[in-house]
């Protein structure tokens, strides 16, 4: 299955790295598109890395050919996936800003595409009523979440916000994996 992951600005940033390894051994095909954010917390290199394949950082990065990366990708995409997901993306995602090479992925992906997101950031922040607005419009889109759990945040707080583990976030994605193998 060819997967895009998305990686936002985050600490938990650093689990996407085991999220894409566990998704390649499992044998998918896994493409990375980091926001320029992402970039503060893991680098392109780690990703590279993990999926091997080219990380998509900025719609710069596109010039290979002439027609345009993120429309390409997302013609292809069977999964769209974004862990972790920041209330920043969550709001361009919602509202329907084609910003980066994130956004513009997703506005491009087939309706049919699934789409999954697994936020992290501050409690207070998940439960600010713009963030629970900009849920409910996602979810009405159909995109589904996983997550936030609750726990110690980066941040020094406790409570809700954590990014889900990587298994619980696999665990989730496991009869749309199989089915689609």
């Amino acid at each position: 299955m060819k997967i895009v992951l998305g990686v936002t600005g985050s600490i938990a940033a650093w689990k996407a790295a085991d999220l894409a390894s566990r998704l390649v051994k499992s044998g998918h095909e896994v493409y990375c598109i980091m926001t320029q954010h992402a970039c503060e917390f893991i680098t392109p290199l780690t990703m590279e890395t993990m999926t091997r394949h080219p990380v998509l950082v900025s719609l710069e990065d596109e010039k290979n050919s002439w027609k345009p990366g993120h429309i390409e990708l997302a013609d292809q995409t069977e999964l769209f996936l974004v862990a972790p997901c920041s209330a920043n993306v969550l709001a361009q995602f919602a509202n329907g800003f084609a910003v980066d090479s994130l956004g513009s992925t997703y506005l491009a992906l087939p309706r049919s595409t699934p789409v999954f997101i697994a936020p992290a950031m501050n409690g207070k922040m998940w439960m600010h009523p713009a963030t629970q607005r900009n849920v409910a419009t996602l979810q009405a889109d159909g995109v589904q979440f996983i997550g936030p759990a609750s726990g110690d945040l980066a941040c020094g707080y406790q409570g809700i916000g954590r990014m889900s583990e990587v298994a619980e976030i696999l665990e989730t994605l496991a009869g749309m994996l199989e089915k689609r193998d």
